[in-house]
C-alpha cells in the first residue's frame, strides 16, 4: 500500500495549485492523466494531458489542456512551460513514492480527478513499455473511461480502437486509490503572463497533443 508522507501531501497541494492557476475560467470537473516509461536508468519518457468541464447551466464539452492557449489567446510556448512544470511536480511525486516503497515496485501512470471539494488519485502499475495499445490508443480509451466519449461520438479510427478495447480480453489491473479534500480553497484562475494577438494555433489532434517528456531528461543529461 502506498504511504502518504508529509512531503507527498505537500506535492499534492502544489499540483492542485498549479492546476487551478492553469485554467482561466470557472470549471466543475477535471481529469488528468500522466505516465512514465523508464527506458533505462538515465532516460525516461512519458506524457501528460488533462481535460476540464467548464462551469455553466448547460452541458459543455471537455476542454483539452492543449486547446487552452488558442481558446483564450495565450502565448503557447509560455503556457506549455506550465504544462512541463506540472509534469515535473508529478514526477517529483513519483520519486517520493520510490523512497517509501519497500517492495521495489512503482506505479507507471496516474489519473487525478478533481470534483466539488474532492481530490482523487488513481495509481496504476500497467506495463506501458510492452502494452498492446499505443500512447494514442490509450488516450482514446482513457477518454472513454473518464470522459464518457464513446464509439458513437468519435471517428472511424477511434471507433475501432474502442471496439478492440470494449470487446477484447481485459487484463487484471493493479490500482491504488487515494482520496482527500481540496487543499487549495481559493486560488486565482488567471494566467499571469503576456497575451499576444497573433499566436500559433494549438494543434487539436490528440496524436500531437502530448508532451514528450523525454526531451526534458535529454536536456538534463546534456547539462
Amino acid at each position: 500500500m502506498l504511504k502518504h508522507t508529509k512531503k507527498i501531501k505537500e506535492i499534492y497541494e502544489e499540483i492542485q495549485r498549479k492546476i487551478f492557476r492553469m485554467i482561466p475560467e470557472k470549471w466543475e470537473k477535471l481529469y488528468l492523466y500522466c505516465s512514465f516509461i523508464d527506458e533505462n536508468e538515465k532516460k525516461e519518457k512519458g506524457e501528460l494531458y488533462f481535460y476540464y468541464i467548464p462551469k455553466g447551466i448547460f452541458k459543455k464539452n471537455p476542454v483539452n489542456v492543449y486547446e487552452i492557449p488558442n481558446k483564450f489567446n495565450l502565448e503557447e510556448n509560455q503556457y506549455l512551460k506550465l504544462v512541463e512544470n506540472l509534469y515535473k511536480n508529478i514526477k517529483e511525486l513519483r520519486e517520493e513514492f520510490k523512497k517509501t516503497d519497500v517492495i521495489n515496485e512503482i506505479w507507471t501512470n496516474i489519473t487525478i480527478s478533481i470534483e466539488n471539494t474532492k481530490f482523487k488519485a488513481e495509481y496504476k502499475y500497467d506495463n506501458l513499455k510492452n502494452d498492446e495499445f499505443s500512447n494514442y490508443e490509450r488516450h482514446i480509451i482513457w477518454r472513454y473511461k473518464y470522459l464518457n466519449i464513446g464509439p458513437e461520438q468519435v471517428g472511424r479510427e477511434e471507433k475501432e480502437i474502442l471496439k478492440k478495447y470494449i470487446y477484447g480480453v481485459k487484463q487484471i489491473e493493479k490500482t491504488e486509490t487515494y482520496e482527500t479534500g481540496i487543499y487549495i480553497r481559493e486560488e486565482e484562475n488567471i494566467i499571469e503572463y503576456n497575451k499576444e494577438e497573433n499566436i500559433s494555433k494549438t494543434k487539436n489532434d490528440i496524436k500531437t497533443n502530448q508532451i514528450l517528456i523525454s526531451r526534458l531528461n535529454d536536456k538534463k543529461n546534456s547539462d
